[in-house]
């Protein structure tokens, strides 16, 4: 039996009403944002820097190294303003870790976006919830005005001359609004698309004014690092990807929800503390970051779930959003239910999402209604090719994922449902063939 660690992210979880600041200060909380307060915000970037924190939202961009990215030039008349955005429009399926950190917990999240506005010298945060997650908004909402009340938001925070305000923003449940530039185009009241890059964000983001994107993960990881310090959070995970992460674990095991555990765990270690696989049967495939990431099999079961290792064995950490399936499970129908999200979710900008997504759910569709070929899979193939780096966001490059891999470590479950014409299918002998 693997132990588990001492909790971090989630160790006010089991606290009676832990989404209050009451339990929040009694147990520690709103003490790292004073100590940020009386640094110095380059210090603080440094910290965050040497802390090795990388963005929990599924890229793993260097934190510390994004903030730095946010041009320090003078504050005064004329001026842009510096802006941080929280990217918890948590849509990746299977994906449930932000939601649970901001119903258990959300002035940990608050406290991690003060400290943040003042790292990069912002005066205005803006949390973008993910629209449907209606139970979340409200409790985040709360605590932000509890946070208010107590003086930690607003002008002149505990004397020390520093103004900052956040803002809640329900999204409208768009899963391309997960990307960052297209969240930003939804915050300023449009369409949710894509932007072209560049100019990034650090430079031209929100109201075109210097912007940090971070996921909630990442934020709310913050406070226990300027706590802790830097050496004390590199001391879990692995020298590239230190400090702890939540894991989704769903899908055919005993126990699924959420596991907190050093960056690094592997999928046995997780099986083993969510109790095993369900009743009994094995493992056939699994997904280590969502479904926008490749397959893997019951032969990755040691891989380390941290950045280098995931990609090291051909996929992606992603969100760690940890799906298991057992062998009851056919790939194509998993493969044709994911494709048909994406394929619902495309924003439509680009012609290679827009088109290849289409016409890859109806080729799967026909396949497992067993009216497809062989030559059903290289088309498949060849379309995944002409999206993978040609769409205008990662939505289409996260679209191919489960196909290539399915078909990369499944593809005789493709060729027997096209083995499987039904009769009727058959095309009869032209006449006159026997004569």
């Amino acid at each position: 039996m693997t132990d588990p660690i001492t909790p971090v992210l989630t160790r006010r979880w089991a606290e009676p009403r832990s989404w209050s600041i009451d339990t929040y200060e009694r147990t520690g909380g709103y003490q790292a944002f004073r100590d940020a307060l009386r640094a110095d915000p380059d210090e603080l970037i440094q910290l965050v820097k040497d802390s090795g924190l990388r963005g929990r939202g599924g890229a793993g961009f260097p934190t510390g190294m994004k903030w730095g990215f946010i041009p320090q030039g003078p504050t005064g008349a004329g001026a842009k303003p510096k802006y941080l955005v929280i990217n918890a429009d948590e849509g990746e399926p299977g994906t449930c870790k932000d939601i649970p950190t901001m119903m258990a917990d959300p002035h940990s999240l608050i406290e991690g976006c003060i400290i943040t506005c003042y790292a990069i010298r912002a005066h205005f945060c803006a949390i973008y919830v993910r629209g449907e997650a209606l139970h979340p908004i409200r409790r985040l909402a709360n605590a932000v005005r509890e946070a208010y009340a107590k003086g930690y938001l607003g002008r002149d925070i505990l004397g020390t001359g520093y103004d900052v305000d956040i803002v809640v923003h329900a999204g409208a449940g768009a899963y391309i609004c997960g990307e960052e530039t297209a969240l930003l185009d939804s915050l300023e009241g449009r369409r949710g698309q894509p932007r072209l890059k560049p100019p990034f964000p650090a430079t031209a983001g929100l109201y075109a004014s210097p912007t940090v994107v971070n996921n909630v993960e990442t934020i709310a990881s913050v406070p226990f690092i300027v706590s802790g310090g830097s050496d004390w959070f590199r001391a879990m995970g692995t020298e590239k990807s230190p400090g702890p992460k939540i894991y989704s674990v769903s899908g055919h095991v005993e126990r699924p929800g959420q596991i907190e555990a050093p960056l690094g765990t592997t999928l046995r270690q997780l099986l083993e503390l969510c109790g095993g696989m369900k009743d009994g049967i094995p493992l056939k495939f699994w997904t280590p970051g969502g479904s926008s990431t490749p397959l893997f099999t019951a032969e990755h079961l040691d891989v380390p779930l941290d950045f280098e290792g995931a990609a090291a064995a051909g996929s992606m950490l992603g969100t760690t959003a940890v799906q298991v399936f057992n062998e009851t499970v056919s790939v194509p129908w998993a493969v044709m239910k994911w494709t048909e999200f994406y394929k619902h979710e495309s924003c439509g900008k680009c012609t290679p999402c827009r088109e290849g997504t289409y016409w890859l759910l109806q080729i799967l569709e026909r396949m497992l209604h067993h009216e497809g070929t062989e030559e059903d899979i290289e088309t498949m193939l060849d379309i995944c090719d002409n999206i993978l780096g040609r769409s205008f966001c990662a939505l289409g490059d996260g679209a191919t994922s489960p196909i290539t891999s399915g078909i990369q470590y499944f593809r005789q479950e493709f060729l027997d449902l096209c083995a499987e014409q039904p009769a009727a299918e058959k095309s009869a002998e032209p006449a006159g063939a026997m004569a």
